[in-house]
């Protein structure tokens, strides 16, 4: 089975800002309704809903609660049907600035349990709770957002990396588990993005190695990298499920 985005409803975990807020942008554009989780951003979520019209709706949720997330479905199926798409985009917080990022010798547990409760147990938590939604609907559409550090870790983020990670392999194992009921499991990673909060301390000549390094010459933006995540909701990528595609322009194959 397969649903025009037209058709859909689409919930967006971390779609206050950043990359999230490119997902639910690039969703409402194509005519789906659209359900932007946030937990701290509720000024931008809000501004963001009210910019996309009436057939979206900013709801506040921390996706490593259970009780939380299951509220939350609830609350979007009342107000916009149920989900048939999840873009698990969540993302603890973070900044990527090599000079300030912790390495092995400062890096600790507590590190690693913060970006893997929001990546993985997240992700976990949000596939739990669409689930049986798409069940009984036989269609569903579910994508995790990656990184491109997991295949090319040139910068060693060890805790949003190893998170990024997690993800990743829940992403394939559950795609084995859904494909039967119709419900397709893939992710999309991103490089470093052209800007977002988490990007926003990135130090210019960063930016520009990236863009001499990559075949297209430039940084891969939030809005590339949301049109991507378009095609594994859309008719077009009905066949594909358990893949990782990496959208950075070219610098990491594979």
């Amino acid at each position: 089975m397969t649903k025009p985005l037209t058709d859909q409803v689409v919930l967006v975990t971390g779609g206050g800002r950043g990359l999230g807020a490119a997902i639910a942008t690039a969703f409402a554009r194509e005519g789906a309704r659209v359900a932007i989780n946030y937990l701290k951003n509720k000024g931008k979520a809000e501004a963001l809903a009210k910019d996309l019209g009436p057939n979206a709706l900013a709801i506040k949720c921390d996706v490593r609660a259970t009780d939380n997330v299951a509220s939350m479905v609830r609350e979007v199926t009342e107000t916009l049907g149920a989900p048939t798409t999840l873009v698990h985009n969540a993302l603890a917080d973070y900044s990527f600035n090599g000079d300030g990022r912790d390495d092995l010798k400062t890096l600790t547990p507590d590190h690693l349990t913060s970006q893997f409760e929001t990546a993985a147990i997240g992700g976990l938590n949000t596939i739990k709770a669409v689930r049986p939604g798409m069940e009984e609907a036989g269609f569903g559409r579910i994508i995790t957002i990656g990184s491109n550090l997991v295949q090319n870790p040139v910068v060693p983020y060890h805790d949003y990396t190893a998170a990024k990670s997690a993800l990743l392999a829940l992403t394939r194992t559950a795609a084995v588990e859904l494909g039967p009921l119709g419900i397709t499991v893939n992710m999309v990673s991103g490089g470093l993005l052209r800007t977002t909060d988490a990007s926003a301390g990135t130090p210019e000549a960063v930016f520009d190695m990236i863009a001499d390094n990559t075949p297209l010459r430039r940084v891969t933006t939030p809005a590339e990298a949301a049109d991507s995540v378009l095609f594994f909701a859309s008719p077009w990528g009905r066949a594909v499920t358990g893949q990782n595609l990496i959208v950075d322009g070219g610098l990491v194959f594979g």
